[in-house]
């Protein structure tokens, strides 16, 4: 049995496909079960083990959510080694960056990951090297794949960068501070994200939609859920100012449903009623394809 996994193990060091998200490699003879995730972060962690900067965060239950992670417009989900992964996986929450920051997205998962076959399978692979940090931790890093990646037994942190220089793939103090209100609002959901500057990205879709209409929105947040006949639901909150404010824009937003919009995204919107919760306004959307989520998932990483 030893000698298969060790076979297993080679195969893998050897193959071309980029090792994106390696920690798979951790797993191969592992029988322990997968903690579970921090209960801090499922219910009033202040903030989350990622870097400021990025456009969209995510939060996912790996198992309940996996079918809408695989359609996250990100090609390294489609890798088996990265599925394989994610097979170990309990609980990711990940951050996506715009090019000007220099990375493309940072992870941070809790599951399962013996970190001696970690050790074993980057050392041996000439692509990795290990660097250290002043903390005394340490990291892997490859030029070739432009990944860096800590591991511990229970948790791994990737970072994919746009240059071949070594990342600290760890979050850079002080981390992002989770939104007030987006704890509450994800409860039970397989995976819920926020955007970090709703505004510019709400008013370009509605204006290319034909619908010049401006709302000083604070936030943006979205659940999405598995639904019957492969389909999905999505809750989208928005939150405003004031109540006022709120008001007016479930007034507007209700109104605005007579007219046709060739935008998947508003289409979306405008579908259900949108219903005011004091400064929040939410939609809930009638059953999604998997085009439609696809599409709000382009939007969130414009």
């Amino acid at each position: 049995m030893a000698s298969k996994n060790n076979k297993s193990i080679k195969k893998l060091i050897l193959s071309s496909v980029p090792l994106c998200l390696c920690v798979i490699l951790l797993s191969l003879n592992s029988c322990q079960s997968a903690p579970r995730a921090p209960e801090a972060f499922m219910e009033e962690a202040k903030n989350a083990p990622l870097s400021t900067g990025g456009t969209v965060y995510i939060f996912a239950n790996a198992k309940t959510a996996r079918p809408i992670i695989e359609l996250l417009p990100i090609e390294e989900l489609q890798d088996d080694q990265t599925k394989q992964m994610l097979d170990r996986t309990n609980y990711l929450i990940g951050a996506i960056f715009p090019p000007s920051s220099g990375r493309r997205f940072q992870l941070a998962a809790w599951g399962n990951y013996p970190s001696s076959q970690a050790g074993v399978a980057l050392s041996v692979n000439r692509s990795w090297k290990q660097y250290r940090l002043e903390s005394g931790q340490s990291f892997w890093h490859s030029e070739d794949n432009k990944l860096s990646i800590m591991i511990n037994p229970k948790q791994a942190f990737i970072v994919s960068s746009l240059s071949a220089s070594p990342v600290d793939p760890s979050a850079a103090m002080p981390s992002i501070e989770i939104p007030e209100g987006f704890n509450a609002f994800r409860q039970n959901a397989p995976l819920s994200c926020w955007l970090e500057n709703p505004i510019t990205s709400i008013q370009r879709v509605l204006v290319q939609s034909g619908i010049p209409i401006q709302f000083p929105i604070q936030q943006f947040f979205i659940n999405l859920f598995t639904a019957e006949g492969n389909r999905y639901e999505a809750v989208i909150r928005f939150k405003l100012e004031n109540n006022s404010q709120a008001r007016g824009m479930v007034s507007i937003l209700n109104l605005a449903g007579a007219f046709v919009s060739n935008d998947p995204l508003v289409r979306i919107l405008l579908t259900n009623p949108a219903v005011q919760d004091g400064r929040y306004v939410d939609i809930k959307t009638s059953p999604l394809t998997e085009k439609e989520i696809v599409s709000i998932f382009s939007f969130l990483l414009r």
